[in-house]
């Protein structure tokens, strides 16, 4: 009897030792997941950080995440315009399947987005600062974001409890959040996700008071084809409406006061005053107005006094100076707090188990092509920053020149967070990279699709094909023309070489090449007519309220 009672403990022990086993190694699983944290900033061009030129700006404290982790220099967007390109980082999905073509159309709310997945797998979520459409983000524990564009200044944030204004500069306050949210909101016990998200440097370009002041002093080298006279290429290129000689707006984008302009009797556009005669202007308070006065008197003499003796040349490069000024001196606020936030992580013991990633919605033209803005294939606008930091697995200072997407970030996340993505999302988890692992990465080309067209700045629709060596685009709509650049030897994409006999075979390969993909990503010419109809319909109803 003692020896079944003996044998009876020694098997309840047994089973006790293997249950706690069990347990501890389900919490040391969960425990070896990773923060993430996913700093984003809206139109932030990848020319303006020195990690990967140092010709317009220093930026030591993104650029530390390419010393200490992976500076991807072919990462791109799949529509380079800020709400779809959200939506896609979102949904893992490109635009025409979760619906965001657009900056006007809906996004389709029944799509599953990552913070979803994250927030059901356990970990805490948040996100803070600029989500740019729908004001009650899916999957996020604790939010706080800005209406649409929100302010630079003063800027209202929408939250779970209501709406709120705080004073201060945009990013220092989305900054102070992030911080807070993980010095004291968030549950040290689970693995977090915390998307910290940028306004700056979205237009009209503002920066904090001091940046202003320093940077209006600075001169910035001009891009070599600021005098783009848009020869050897298509009809898209010469149509387009985001010069910086004609349509930047001298008040609106380079604070010229509305009375220095009015001074010189130029027929400006009546929109470019809206800042300093609407709402934006009356947020501001009087102490901080007197702290940009200075140097909006300072912008307003220099323009009076040499404007009118300019050349157009003369003319374009005045603007391109104070558009670069006050764009750079957004970035520089940037820099100085995602600094802010990687000091946090060191100081606190988060550094080494989190995954941290700074990226743009997509990339903008700082003058190259004469122009400002984004929607293009063209580089300066499809391609995107994209640093990652993940101590203990990603080499310090590796470069890597694949062909990834912001359709690739949520299957990332998801694969590094062990959790199990959807089968319908269309990316492709970029961890092989990251570990050191080429071998088991295998994709060619990527897929870019562009819809707002008629729109803003008028860029033309249009799809196309992109690998390491060549880029194939078709615009159509009110054209059909057809665009190959050869990226190696036309890095600056200033000659269309489709008809040229010498690239016949390259042509015909590119064309197969991207039905494939256009299958591959549901993409097709019936949902091309199905998007055109949509915005035809809009135009008419626009039409009818008008009469």
């Amino acid at each position: 009897m003692q020896t079944k009672t003996n044998l009876s403990k020694v098997l309840v022990l047994a089973m006790l030792i293997l249950a706690f086993g069990a347990c501890t190694a389900v919490e040391e699983e969960q425990q070896q997941r990773p923060n993430i944290l996913f700093i984003m900033s809206d139109d932030h061009a990848y020319q303006a950080i020195s990690a990967y030129s140092d010709q317009l700006i220093n930026t030591p404290h993104i650029d530390r995440l390419a010393k200490e982790g992976m500076l991807f220099t072919n990462a791109c967007v799949t529509n380079s315009i800020c709400a779809p390109s959200r939506a896609t980082i979102l949904t893992g999905k490109h635009t025409h399947i979760n619906g965001k073509i657009d900056n006007i159309t809906p996004f389709d709310t029944t799509q599953v987005t990552f913070p979803q997945l994250f927030q059901a797998a356990g970990y805490e979520t948040a996100m803070y600062g600029k989500l740019h459409f729908g004001n009650n983000p899916k999957g996020v524990d604790d939010f706080m974001i800005l209406p649409g564009q929100g302010s630079y200044i003063n800027p209202r944030f929408i939250t779970a409890d209501g709406d709120t204004t705080i004073t201060g500069y945009v990013t220092d306050i989305i900054t102070d959040l992030t911080i807070d949210w993980l010095d004291q909101k968030r549950n040290p016990e689970k693995p977090f996700l915390m998307m910290y998200l940028h306004k700056a440097p979205h237009r009209a370009w503002w920066p904090s008071p001091e940046k202003f002041e320093r940077f209006s002093k600075k001169t910035f080298p001009e891009p070599a084809s600021l005098f783009d006279d848009y020869q050897n290429r298509g009809t898209a290129a010469k149509e387009a409406a985001m010069t910086i000689s004609d349509e930047m707006l001298l008040s609106y984008d380079n604070k010229v006061l509305p009375e220095a302009v009015s001074d010189l009797d130029i027929d400006d556009d009546p929109r470019s005053a809206r800042f300093f005669r609407g709402n934006e202007y009356r947020r501001i308070n009087k102490e901080q107005k007197n702290l940009y006065q200075p140097i909006l008197d300072s912008i307003a003499e220099d323009f009076k006094a040499r404007w009118p003796s300019m050349s157009d040349e003369e003319r374009r490069s005045w603007k391109y100076q104070r558009y670069m000024q006050d764009y750079l001196g957004c970035i520089s606020s940037v820099d100085d707090n995602v600094g802010r936030v990687l000091d946090y992580l060191d100081e606190n013991g988060l550094a080494e188990n989190t995954i941290v990633v700074y990226t743009s919605d997509q990339g903008f033209y700082l003058g190259e092509h004469g122009w400002f803005d984004k929607r293009f294939v063209y580089d300066e606008s499809f391609k995107t920053p994209l640093l990652i930091r993940w101590p203990n697995e990603i080499t310090a200072g590796t470069t890597n020149d694949e062909m990834v997407q912001n359709l690739d970030f949520a299957q990332t996340f998801l694969e590094a967070a062990q959790i199990k993505a959807p089968e319908d999302m269309q990316g492709e988890s970029i961890l092989p990279l990251l570990k050191g692992e080429p071998e088991q990465w295998d994709r060619e080309a990527v897929y870019y699709h562009y819809y707002e067209y008629p729109g803003a700045h008028m860029v033309k629709r249009h799809y196309g094909i992109v690998t390491k060596d060549y880029k194939l685009a078709h615009f159509y709509y009110d054209v059909d023309e057809w665009e190959l650049y050869d990226r190696n030897k036309d890095p600056q994409e200033m000659r269309n070489v489709y008809s040229d006999p010498a690239y016949a075979e390259i042509v015909a390969t590119l064309h197969e090449e991207l039905d494939q993909l256009r299958v591959k990503y549901q993409d097709s010419p019936t949902l091309d007519q199905k998007y055109i109809d949509i915005y035809e319909e809009r135009k008419r109803k626009r039409e009818e309220n008008k009469k």
